[in-house]
């Protein structure tokens, strides 16, 4: 693959970019304390602030690899402040794979934002780094989050049982995927449309 780092991506309604420093109060009212949000998430909801900069400070100094991808999502009629994160969590350079997490505050659920900025993502991977593979997970006690992978083309794989760990303690995962020859089609541009 050939990797760019976190770089500046706009849609309609949406601009990806770069966390801040300044961005950890935005990160912790918004999304980082919310146990409805966090509920189904692999890390727990933060108790103060400060476990918020500490994420932060990790980010923003990760930027200094361009293997690191972990986007703020801004709506722009809210100005600059982030209301969820998007990223690769994991990598695979061995078959061109991109795994895909996200995280969005409940205000703004059922919107269409976190379709609207994985799809972003997706084309970032595919068409800048050259990923053939990008996935995504999500506990099927969470069917909100596979509608967001659906929407966005990918394909539903199976469920692995008992194969991961959350909030909620030991839980079976339904991964989804997309390949880079899955775009040839219309289909892929039409279901992300929507």
């Amino acid at each position: 693959m050939n990797h760019h780092g976190t770089q500046r991506i706009e849609t309609e309604r949406l601009l990806l970019r770069r966390f801040a420093r300044e961005d950890a109060e935005a990160m912790y009212k918004n999304w980082a304390s919310d146990e409805a949000v966090t509920k189904y998430l692999t890390w727990p909801t933060h108790p103060n602030i400060d476990v918020s900069r500490s994420v932060i400070e990790n980010w923003v100094n990760s930027y200094s690899d361009e293997k690191s991808y972990q986007w703020a999502i801004v709506l722009k009629e809210n100005g600059d402040e982030p209301i969820g994160s998007i990223g690769a969590v994991h990598m695979n350079e061995a078959v061109s794979m991109v795994h895909i997490g996200y995280c969005i505050g409940k205000a703004w659920w059922h919107r269409g934002i976190t379709s609207e900025a994985m799809k972003a993502v997706i084309d970032f991977f595919f068409e800048k780094v050259g990923a053939n593979r990008i996935e995504a997970r999500h506990d099927p006690r969470n069917p909100n989050s596979g509608k967001v992978m659906k929407k966005c083309g990918m394909k539903y794989e199976g469920t692995l049982r008992s194969s991961g760990q959350n909030n909620q303690g030991i839980c079976d995962e339904c991964y989804y995927g997309l390949l880079k020859e899955d775009l040839s089609g219309s289909r892929f541009r039409e279901s992300a449309a929507n």
